[in-house]
């Protein structure tokens, strides 16, 4: 059973990272809390599909078709569709139809499907095209500044960007690096201290609603179950 995903950071401020998997004897997975969201792209049988996937505010089970190929590129928080409300699209999708192998249509122009390598140019037409948008201030504070506003404001901002209230994505981003940590054998009394958790059943709570899996599951060098995408931020 296998899940083989390969992915990369980005220099493009608008992108957090690029995927490309492959999918073998292998039915379902744990689709692993995010507060990023995707645009994917994937190949069965044939058939070509793009999909725009929204946040995910807990871990869930999810279906994957046998040896079907993916790429994806997931955008930087503060990036959003201004077409696509971003609220909308926490926890759902939102299906482009009538993709082809080589083109597939958004916000009513034709695009050519991008690949794994070529993902930073199919953004910069995004951007110039104003198919994509970026709020300056939901990326300062995520970069630890403090803009002249009030709480309120920020929160309205953080929601129209991303569709999530900064808690959320501070819950999820630190449940994602807990369970990259552990993955990479650091012991959970210390990454409860590294991350600030108040204690090991703290830490197991917020493993189990954001990854599905519990410390000792993912300790283990050969796990049973494919997760979604994790990385080391």
């Amino acid at each position: 059973m296998a899940l083989e995903i390969e992915s990369r950071p980005s220099d493009s401020p608008y992108i957090e990272r690029v995927w490309r998997s492959t999918s073998q004897d292998v039915s379902e997975m744990t689709s692993v809390a995010t507060a990023h969201w995707d645009l994917v792209f994937w190949e069965h049988r044939g058939q070509v599909s793009v999909s725009v996937q929204g946040p995910e505010t807990r871990a869930a089970r999810a279906s994957v078709p046998e040896d079907a190929t993916f790429f994806g590129i997931v955008f930087a928080l503060g990036t959003s569709m201004p077409h696509l409300p971003a609220n909308r699209l926490v926890d759902a999708s939102a299906e482009i139809p009538d993709a082809t192998r080589r083109t597939f249509h958004l916000k009513g122009s034709a695009w050519c499907l991008p690949d794994y390598d070529n993902a930073e140019m199919f953004v910069r037409r995004m951007v110039r095209e104003d198919v994509l948008a970026c709020d300056p201030v939901v990326a300062a504070v995520l970069g630890g500044a403090s803009p002249d506003l009030s709480e309120r404001t920020l929160q309205r901002r953080f929601l129209a960007a991303t569709g999530l209230t900064r808690g959320t994505v501070r819950q999820i981003e630190r449940a994602r690096r807990a369970a990259v940590l552990i993955r990479e054998g650091v012991p959970a009394t210390e990454v409860v201290h590294r991350l600030g958790y108040f204690d090991q059943p703290h830490l197991a709570r917020s493993l189990a609603r954001y990854v599905g899996q519990t410390a000792t599951r993912l300790g283990e060098r050969d796990p049973v179950e494919p997760l979604s995408l994790l990385y080391k931020t």
